[in-house]
């Protein structure tokens, strides 16, 4: 979109539109005369050469997708265009920079799924408005989902909990919410509006084409004192507006989501999908055998082992997966980095947790005697629950920067570098490493307290350290 307010078509949409506008019964004279506009435009936005134009009103483009629907519905045509089939850019560019990173990290590598946007697109096709529920354990590809469905679907209003960044709170929700709502629909006086206005208003302004989706990630990892609504989600929505939530699975007591019986709401259980999710995995890991900086390392271990083919290969990593992609992530990436160089196919761990537990072991964290100063410096981290520099570190553990670098450097792949603080922070890639961290027995076998850890990093926090 240019500044002028103008657009211009791209070559996908010319192709399109010339396709359509004869499917739906016109002429070029026609179409221009059910548009309301002159006939060189429709020219340039069905591709013949024209000088005259080279650019048009976003308006002129509503009247056009409007008129050729009208058309399609009148020759019991079921497809629909929308202005952005035409237009490349018509949604202005709405993702927070707070989000972009997450969002191209988990579109990255990206398979299949198919089976949830189908069921995505099913809800909003046969109701209204309504509320949308992902949900799936921990590494399972939820946000993942939300990220990819972002960016397929321009103008999608997004926000990704993220408890270590502080990103999890109603009023920072509320606040990118409604800036992102105002950028793309020119919203005035605003600033004092809660959520429930702000989508009466953004609604109003729906062209007859548009929906509004806002796809809200890790509901689990929401921090709110109150009882209300987990982010004050309202009971009601307009019509024409859609939240895609993800959340891990819950106890009704945590649901937090009481909604007015009249407020559509479906759940989507990964789960129940094992077949399909397989499927997605192997894809998965046959990309991922193709990626330039994995491929030699990968194809060089698959060579160490005894007779084992790539469809083996990938049968036995797919099963030991359990379905989880975050597994896929950390073991695909290990074994080409020669992780797992002495190991067989078969000793491989199985599922997340079992993957955490063979690298807490490969790494000596359960070794006698115990290293006591490593392992401090992990549980702190764990108990800072922020992205925290390494300088931080050395002060909250009260271990060597030598130490703390070392550990950051041997465990890097469960952590995420953000080069945008100075000096960069660190903080766990994934809150399911957290979890394995605290669990009895893991905690139990590391001999340490996690009461005595959170009081010291408490105590240091009174004193006047920073993050």
């Amino acid at each position: 979109m240019t500044q002028s307010g103008k657009v211009q078509s791209s070559q996908s949409g010319k192709d399109k539109l010339k396709a359509e506008y004869r499917r739906a019964g016109f002429t070029i004279q026609g179409l221009a005369t059910e548009a309301k506009t002159n006939e060189d435009i429709i020219k340039y936005l069905i591709g013949q050469k024209t000088q005259k134009v080279t650019a048009v009103d976003r308006y002129v483009i509503e009247n056009v997708v409007n008129a050729i629907n009208q058309g399609l519905e009148n020759n019991s045509i079921v497809e629909r265009l929308t202005p952005s089939d035409i237009v490349d850019d018509w949604f202005p560019r709405l993702i927070p920079t707070e989000f972009q990173t997450v969002i191209d990290d988990k579109t990255n590598l990206f398979c299949g799924r198919k089976f949830v946007f189908n069921a995505i697109s099913k809800f909003i096709k046969d109701h209204k408005s309504g509320y949308f529920t992902i949900l799936g354990d921990a590494g399972m590809g939820k946000s993942a989902i939300a990220a990819k469905y972002i960016v397929d679907h321009p103008g999608t209003i997004c926000f990704f909990n993220i408890r270590a960044e502080g990103r999890n709170r109603p009023d920072v929700f509320l606040k990118l919410i409604r800036q992102q709502l105002t950028q793309r629909f020119d919203l005035q006086n605003v600033e004092n509006d809660d959520l429930s206005t702000l989508l009466i208003k953004a609604s109003q302004k729906l062209s007859d084409f548009e929906n509004l989706v806002i796809v809200i990630d890790a509901l689990d990892e929401v921090d709110q004192d109150d009882n209300g609504n987990l982010l004050n989600l309202p009971m009601y929505l307009p019509e024409k507006v859609y939240l895609i939530l993800t959340r891990r699975p819950y106890n009704l007591d945590d649901k937090r989501l009481t909604l007015s019986p009249d407020t559509k709401y479906q759940e989507l259980d990964l789960r129940e999908y094992q077949d399909k999710s397989n499927d997605d995995v192997k894809a998965y890991i046959l990309e991922f055998l193709g990626l330039e900086p994995y491929k030699a390392g990968l194809e060089k271990w698959i060579n160490q082992q005894h007779d084992l083919s790539k469809p083996k290969f990938v049968d036995t990593i797919a099963a030991k997966s359990e379905n989880n992609f975050m597994y896929l992530r950390y073991v695909l990436e290990a074994i080409a980095e020669g992780f797992y160089q002495d190991e067989k196919l078969e000793q491989l761990p199985a599922g997340l947790q079992g993957y955490y537990q063979s690298h807490w072991r490969i790494m000596g964290m359960s070794k006698k005697p115990l290293p006591k100063d490593k392992i401090k410096i992990i549980y702190v981290m764990c108990a800072l629950k922020s992205s925290v520099s390494r300088e931080m570190i050395v002060k909250y553990s009260q271990e060597d920067d030598l130490t703390v670098q070392e550990v950051i450097k041997s465990w890097t792949q469960f952590l995420q570098e953000q080069k945008t603080y100075q000096p960069p922070r660190y903080r766990f890639y994934h809150e399911s490493f957290r979890d394995f961290l605290q669990r009895q027995d893991i905690v139990e076998a590391a001999g340490v307290s996690l009461r005595e850890i959170y009081a010291e990093v408490a105590n240091n926090m009174d004193e006047g350290l920073i993050l």
